[in-house]
């Protein structure tokens, strides 16, 4: 499988150096075959093809809209490949690396630079290079550096005004960095309106948000800004935060979500051919993958295992997510909690759970970790070496199902 390096500063996964068989195998036939002494990342590239039909499908019956996968949630080139192949052709990109990794692989990939603060190099490589015409904004200094760059006005740009959101009850409140005031917003519309070939407004309600009805509460808040503002809009996008399940989250249907934003852009009465946008990470990825690790060392109700917070459990850490996990070998035991301590030598390097699993669990054994396709391998570091991973394609299914997700039968790989 080819790699395009994404991070100069961290190793990169190690593929799979078999040849690839006609039908994917098992996490635990590779366990076996492998014996892995190092994480491994295991993609379920159905189960991504087949949540990335679902969502699409979902958002496009309640709003007709466009779905843009979020880079920064996962953007190694095998899961935006598997992506692709489930029809995403819209991508949020928040830097010039993830703008290049989707420019390599995706000739006819549209490209949106969602990122509201960026230099000018960064906008003038994304311009020049890589024929982004997309762009997101908070103020005025922002709007300045963008039409400066693009040479002022030309025929193509597309503006977005970021709206700032009042403090919410995701699991990841985005409240508090990027937005502009209702003011701002209003101002900003009026000034980038005769610049701008597409005008947009768009909004995060929070990571792995848990209430549909917080979607319909920003678009209000956008329908008050556009009416303040008096002038014609082309794109209403509402973000990101659709939730995935974790142990202790269960999120409402997907279903209900697109019900609620079918409501909420209702009520707007925009006019005919407006168009809506929405940003999903974490729904479209996190089932996809899962890291396997050892256990090096028990100690009592303590696991140290090869990966950690410097790792791909970063969630695990300090945001204190809770992870599906399960032992690679039968076992009759019953399931016990257990906190994991990662390899390196920093005491922060605890993930306290708990994390459920068999009560004869012992040093050698392997865990699968689950619902770590999004923000698990992409925050790897290498500190204290410990950087090394390998990489493979496993056919099964999430450990962890979503409520109106897609999962993906245990079928022979679709072709590329």
């Amino acid at each position: 499988m080819a790699h395009i390096r994404f991070r100069s500063a961290v190793a990169p996964l190690r593929r799979n150096l078999f040849t690839r068989p006609a039908t994917l195998p098992t996490v635990d036939r590779m366990v076996a075959d492998l014996q892995p002494a190092e994480p491994m990342h295991c993609i379920r590239p159905q189960v991504l093809v087949s949540t990335a039909r679902r969502f699409i499908d979902l958002f496009g019956a309640a709003t007709g809209g466009d779905v843009l996968y979020a880079v920064k949630c996962n953007p190694d080139p095998a899961f935006l490949r598997a992506l692709y192949r489930g029809g995403v052709r819209h991508f949020d990109c928040a830097s010039p690396a993830e703008i290049r990794v989707v420019r390599q692989m995706f000739s006819d990939a549209h490209i949106h630079y969602m990122h509201p603060v960026k230099n000018r190099a960064a906008i003038a490589k994304a311009w020049n290079e890589f024929a982004v015409r997309d762009f997101s904004l908070d103020s005025q200094e922002e709007l300045d550096k963008i039409l400066a760059v693009t040479g002022k006005a030309p025929a193509d740009l597309g503006l977005f005004i970021r709206l700032a959101m009042p403090k919410s009850a995701a699991a990841y409140d985005l409240s508090g960095k990027f937005g502009a005031t209702l003011e701002q917003a209003v101002e900003l519309l009026r000034r980038a309106r005769p610049r701008a070939a597409r005008l947009g407004i768009c909004f995060h309600v929070g990571s792995q948000m848990m209430d549909p009805a917080a979607y319909e509460a920003g678009l209000a808040i956008a329908g008050r800004v556009i009416q303040a503002a008096g002038v014609a809009i082309d794109v209403v996008d509402v973000g990101g935060g659709f939730p995935v399940s974790y142990p202790d989250m269960d999120p409402p249907d997907l279903r209900l979500y697109m019900a609620a934003i079918a409501r909420g852009v209702q009520a707007l009465d925009l006019p005919a051919g407006t168009r809506i946008w929405c940003e999903p990470g974490r729904a479209l990825v996190a089932g996809g993958g899962s890291v396997v690790v050892q256990v090096e060392r028990r100690r009592g109700d303590e696991l140290f295992i090869n990966d950690g917070v410097y790792g791909s459990l970063s969630d695990a850490g300090v945001p204190a997510f809770r992870f599906p996990c399960r032992l690679i070998r039968r076992s009759d035991a019953d399931l016990v909690a257990f906190s994991f301590w990662g390899p390196t030598c920093d005491s922060a390097d605890r993930m306290k759970g708990p994390f459920l699993l068999p009560a004869d669990i012992q040093e050698g054994d392997w865990i699968e970790i689950g619902q770590l396709g999004a923000y698990g391998a992409t925050l790897r570091t290498e500190f204290n070496g410990f950087d090394q991973a390998r990489l493979v394609e496993v056919v099964d299914s999430p450990l962890l199902a979503t409520p109106g997700h897609a999962i993906a039968p245990q079928l022979p790989e679709m072709a590329a």
